[in-house]
């Protein structure tokens, strides 16, 4: 099979989850089935930066196809009128597949779409109007030109039914992985220390990784640290890790309303090296999100043997099983008390760590790669 793959995810300036998701099932793909012919196709508009990360995450395995055309100029053409894509990647492609909702118009061969969530349609006031306006434009018609819409839990699955029930019969779940070569148990406590001194955190530390969003339901995770820290004596810091996202204002405020400034830690930009150790240093992991297509941080964090506090909402509880401590998203006084539970219970601690070590190892790249390359294989055969 000729099998290409969009790049734009990878391609991107910050690489977001839905990015890493594609390099992991990408690569171990063509890792595993070499025997097909793999390439990375993308825009660049002259910007050579984007050719070298393709071609770093490429290796010897995967090709690359890509027009010096603006990427971002034919997305926004193409929503309205339907210049076709194959004008500037040709028509070699047995199969086409796009990791972030939208298929352009007049693609060669099979389409296979990759639909993360439904977060658009489910809590549109937290989604940046740029990529509602996108998805309220584009995923209609991108459903309706692929052959196999791809998503990442049954929860996933049930949203997109919920709302495109048409198109029930070409959804396919296809659960993430987790690389547990790099996300394990750290084996040298020095390395915690100095990334935690790079990001100038002192003493024990809860944690968060993500964007700094409102669905990530921060607002609901300060609130509830400001109650447990009135029940302990020098509480461990929170540190909140990740990218400014869309209206995350009151979440920086609210910080300084709380007097918390000196409590809660927003990180700088924490480098993909560092991220292993400043989860294994953290007391637990929390993830109280209202909304996730899959959620991968608090797998990379069991992975680590991190104990995990998430929410009941969406698909945490299908991710995490009985390997977490589980809250009520939307009750404070629920966050709070599971704050004070992991803090004061360290053979708390202890189990969940081991039981989510074992649950993260049936989540790999390689299972995940398996599931997609069998979805190629159905397409190839009709």
């Amino acid at each position: 099979m000729n099998i290409t793959f969009d790049a734009v995810p990878i391609i991107a300036d910050k690489i977001t989850g839905i990015g890493w998701c594609e390099v992991g099932q990408t690569q171990t793909i063509a890792h595993l089935f070499p025997n097909d012919n793999y390439e990375y196709s993308f825009f660049t508009s002259g910007k050579n930066e984007r050719i070298q990360k393709a071609k770093n995450f490429a290796g010897n395995n995967i090709k690359l196809n890509y027009s010096e055309f603006s990427g971002y100029l034919y997305r926004g053409i193409s929503a309205f009128v339907p210049v076709p894509y194959s004008w500037f990647f040709g028509k070699n492609s047995d199969i086409t597949h796009f990791f972030n909702y939208i298929v352009p118009p007049f693609v060669h061969g099979k389409k296979v779409v990759t639909v993360h969530d439904m977060v658009y349609k489910a809590f549109p006031e937290t989604v940046r109007g740029r990529t509602r306006f996108m998805l309220e434009t584009g995923l209609k018609k991108s459903l309706r030109r692929a052959d196999i819409i791809v998503t990442d839990s049954e929860f996933s699955k049930s949203e997109i039914i919920r709302y495109f029930p048409e198109h029930s019969e070409k959804i396919r779940v296809v659960p993430c992985g987790v690389d547990c070569e790099k996300f394990r148990p750290c084996e040298n406590p020095e390395t915690i220390a100095e990334v935690k001194k790079s990001l100038e955190i002192n003493g024990d530390y809860f944690l968060y990784v993500g964007t700094i969003e409102p669905r990530k339901n921060l607002v609901r995770l300060i609130r509830a640290y400001k109650v447990f820290s009135k029940h302990v004596e020098n509480p461990p810091k929170l540190v909140l890790a990740g990218a400014k996202g869309w209206l995350c204002d009151d979440i920086y405020a609210l910080v300084k309303k709380l007097h918390l400034e000196k409590q809660v830690i927003f990180t700088k930009y924490v480098p993909s090296e560092d991220m292993t150790p400043l989860m294994c240093g953290a007391i637990a992991f929390v993830f109280p999100s209202l909304y996730e297509g899959f959620g991968m941080p608090p797998l990379e964090a069991m992975a680590c043997g991190v104990p995990v506090l998430t929410s009941d909402e969406a698909s945490l509880p299908e991710v995490t099983g009985d390997c977490a401590v589980i809250c009520d998203a939307y009750s404070v006084k629920s966050i709070a008390k599971g704050l004070y539970r992991l803090y004061k219970n360290p053979d708390l601690r202890s189990d969940l760590s081991r039981r989510g070590i074992e649950r993260a190892k049936t989540f790999t790249w390689k299972h995940s790669a398996e599931k997609l390359y069998n979805i190629y294989r159905e397409l190839a055969d009709e």
